[in-house]
């Protein structure tokens, strides 16, 4: 795929008023999300599940490309369909996760690094004659006493920048996700502080790389008190300090911002997103790129039975659309009682 490929996908991927679906949960997350409905995590059940979300109809209204986990993209709907094909049919880019994970940092307790470069060429290969278009790595960084270090930073960003170039060789658009965790008691201000500086660094790295800047996707964390702070910041807040340090940090040339949800309630993370994107002129497409904050209504809905399929889909689309409409600025609480 040439320079002009990848910028085509790319800009698609942040189309106006679209987003994406992060629906890449590996088996412990799914499991998970199905323990909390009290249904079993089996092949048939997590087929089910996903092609109640890809099925929605109208979804490709608001989304714009899905990201996948291995077994979803070797999965076939109850038709025979493989599921890169059910969403391309309806103009949806279907996208993988390629990374392993994270495994603690040698010598740097409560830090890790992300694993998953070797045999990621084969793997991108792989996924690309699958139907993938575009990958995701997800980088996690912790902010706790004394964390995160410079080493963690580096060695994440290194991570993130091998891994995008060899998306670009391969021919597929790299999301590039170096998630600051929610999880603490830090402020705002240390929020923030540490956002800038994974951001800062991780750029410096993609552009050693050699990443073609306008092929690729950011997906960062907003910044956001963390959950255990009493001093929770408000919506315009929390919009004022996210766009203040993406213009520090990301270069004009990125064509989009696709924000993680990170934990957050999903109308929280709907106003934070049309906060920003009503804060005036911005130098890239800020778009959303949520797993929970759009699934976690329909998941509930369903509960594994066929009979609340129609329900659930219902939900879904609904909370895609109230995104979609945060992507410009128009969305308003009144949308929400509208469902």
């Amino acid at each position: 795929m040439s320079k002009q490929e990848l910028e085509s996908v790319a800009q698609a991927m942040v189309a106006k008023g679209k987003g994406i679906l992060a629906a890449d949960e590996s088996m412990g997350t799914i499991k998970r999300r199905f323990d909390s409905i009290k249904i079993e995590s089996n092949e048939n059940n997590r087929r089910a599940y996903r092609e109640m979300l890809f099925t929605t109809r109208g979804l490709e209204e608001a989304i714009s490309g899905v990201i996948l986990f291995d077994e979803t993209i070797r999965t076939a709907a109850s038709d025979g369909t493989a599921f890169p094909q059910v969403l391309s049919k309806r103009g949806i880019l279907p996208g993988i996760k390629v990374d392993k994970g994270p495994i603690e940092i040698p010598g740097f307790p409560g830090e890790t690094v992300t694993e998953g470069l070797d045999g990621l060429r084969a793997r991108v290969k792989e996924y690309q004659e699958l139907g993938a278009r575009f990958a995701k790595w997800r980088a996690v960084i912790t902010i706790g006493e004394g964390i995160p270090t410079y080493t963690c930073l580096e060695a994440n960003a290194q991570a993130l920048a091998r891994y995008a170039a060899l998306c670009q060789e391969g021919g597929l658009v790299p999301i590039v996700e170096p998630e600051v965790l929610l999880d603490g008691n830090h402020s705002i201000e240390r929020c923030e502080e540490v956002t800038e500086a994974t951001l800062r660094i991780t750029f410096a790295t993609l552009m050693r790389q050699r990443v073609h800047l306008e092929g690729m996707i950011l997906k960062p964390s907003m910044v956001v008190s963390g959950k255990e702070n009493p001093r929770q910041a408000g919506v315009e807040e929390v919009a004022e300090r996210t766009i203040r340090c993406l213009k520090r940090t990301v270069p004009a040339a990125v064509p989009g911002i696709a924000f993680l949800s990170g934990g957050q309630s999903a109308v929280s993370a709907t106003e934070h997103l049309n906060a920003m994107n009503k804060s005036g002129s911005l130098p890239w497409q800020v778009s959303f790129s949520y797993a929970r904050a759009l699934q976690d209504p329909a998941i509930k809905a369903w509960k594994g039975e066929a009979s609340n399929v129609s329900a659930a889909q219902k939900i879904f689309y609904h909370r895609a659309k109230m995104n979609s409409a945060a992507r410009t600025g128009s969305y308003t609480k009144e949308m929400e009682a509208a469902a």
